[in-house]
């Protein structure tokens, strides 16, 4: 370590950068859509092939469902879209798809209800707005879908950059420490909605405090004469391991136990892996491997854990982003697995204290609990009021992610007051839904023509 101690930069330091990058990218540029050619279902084509062919077809029927649904499960092209477009180049730890039906509720380690970002599949280092884009065209195409008046619409994109603009110059007044441990607590902020949005979320909230390992085990298990809990399979939600993958099941288990902390791996020696299944999950998701783990004790105590495969992130390979050495390093050694822990700990205030990873034979896998009270709300069945609400919520969940990046009053410099960033991503995302539906629409033409 030198012996001259070099002061990192101040917050006004930070502030005047993110202003001088007006220069290099003014925020109106923000509203500019790629002008690239560019060639929607190859790209899905390509995520499809390296995916289980079987599953495929269910993946093509669930993004079909609606031009929300294929929003939902095309994180990949918008990444492409993003990377042919202006950017304003400021880095920070993103979701990589942080669409309106990714934020949602989970249990923290005290049993507490939490509301957060719930999906790191596609998480990496990114242009702050790129998540923020990808929230606010999320915001049009359900609110499109759902038949809302344009300018309901509108409110709710605003309210929600205003609210991620206004969330993020106020975390970054606080230190790096009061940051870290920010967190939002269903029932702290119940305070803060009005009775339409307080109904949405109670309704929320029961559903997810349902959503339990222990009730999952309840209805897609049975015991065997022997006294041993068995998947029961319901294809296509839940059917065989292939017999390959099943041997490396206890090897995968050993690796696993080894990233996770020193308390989640004594845990585990109380238990013995029972059953094992493949579980189809999500719109976008389907089609990369997901194994359900059971686990079971001499008492006949379970624990249900989720293996998914994690795969390059979008950012990096569609957006072309360059990624940190630290995560490049990390990702060569232990896999894409390692990536989606560790950028979950980063931008989720209080993570699952499972979380942990390992490589197979075929995949790199990262490892949770499955079904630890984690639910959402149902933004298409939210009356406008509610919809506005909880466009910000998302959008202030958001601020606090990016707000752990060292980059995060950069951020705040370039956006300002938010007025010229609102006008600049309503525009643009008013804009990527009209593509967006052309793609869906496109999408679902082309299945129709091609299915038997």
């Amino acid at each position: 370590m030198s012996t001259e101690w070099l002061r990192p930069p101040s917050r006004a330091d930070l502030l005047e950068q993110g202003k001088n990058a007006r220069q290099h990218t003014p925020r109106s540029d923000l509203a500019k859509l790629a002008r690239t050619a560019r060639n929607p279902l190859a790209i899905l084509a390509e995520q499809d092939a390296i995916r289980l062919s079987d599953l495929v077809a269910l993946r093509a029927e669930r993004m079909s469902a609606s031009p929300f649904a294929f929003y939902r499960g095309t994180a990949a092209l918008m990444a492409a879209d993003f990377a042919d477009a202006p950017h304003s180049g400021i880095m920070v730890a993103s979701c990589g798809d942080a669409h309106v039906s990714n934020f949602g509720f989970y249990a923290s380690a005290q049993r507490n209800l939490m509301f957060d970002l719930n999906d790191f599949d596609e998480a990496a280092w990114a242009p702050w707005e790129w998540d923020v884009k990808r929230l606010v065209g999320s915001i049009v195409v359900a609110g499109q879908a759902t038949n809302r008046e344009d300018a309901v619409v509108e409110r709710a994109v605003r309210a929600g950059v205003r609210a991620y603009a206004r969330s993020i110059r106020n975390n970054t007044t606080l230190s790096p420490t009061e940051r870290y441990f920010t967190h939002f607590n269903v029932e702290a902020t119940k305070t803060m909605l009005d009775r339409a949005a307080l109904r949405a979320i109670r309704k929320a909230v029961k559903q997810a405090t349902r959503r339990t390992g222990e009730r999952a085990v309840q209805r897609i298990t049975e015991t065997d004469a022997a006294g041993k809990r068995r998947f029961v399979h319901q294809p296509p939600t839940t059917t065989e391991l292939d017999p390959d993958i099943r041997l490396l099941v206890d090897a995968v288990v050993d690796e696993y136990r080894r990233s996770a902390s020193s308390d989640i791996a004594l845990l585990f020696e109380h238990f013995a892996v029972a059953d094992v299944a493949r579980r189809v999950v999500g719109v976008g998701s389907v089609g990369t491997r997901c194994d359900l783990v059971l686990l079971q004790d001499g008492e006949d105590n379970t624990l249900l854990m989720q293996a998914k495969q994690a795969s390059e992130s979008v950012l990096a390979q569609y957006g072309r982003i360059t990624q940190p050495e630290t995560l490049t390093v990390m990702i060569a050694e232990s896999g894409e697995g390692a990536r989606v822990v560790a950028m979950q700990r980063i931008l989720q205030a209080l993570s699952d204290p499972f979380l942990g990873h390992a490589q197979s034979s075929n995949a790199d896998l990262y490892i949770r609990q499955f079904h630890d009270m984690k639910g959402g709300i149902e933004v298409e069945a939210l009356d406008d009021g509610p919809f506005v609400t909880y466009a910000q919520a998302c959008a202030g969940t958001l601020a606090r992610a990016h707000s752990q990046s060292v980059s995060a009053s950069v951020v705040a410099g370039y956006i300002g007051n938010g007025r010229a960033v609102a006008d600049a991503l309503l525009e643009w995302s008013l804009s990527y839904a009209a593509v967006s539906l052309a793609d869906y629409r496109a999408f679902v033409a082309a299945r129709s023509f091609t299915s038997p």
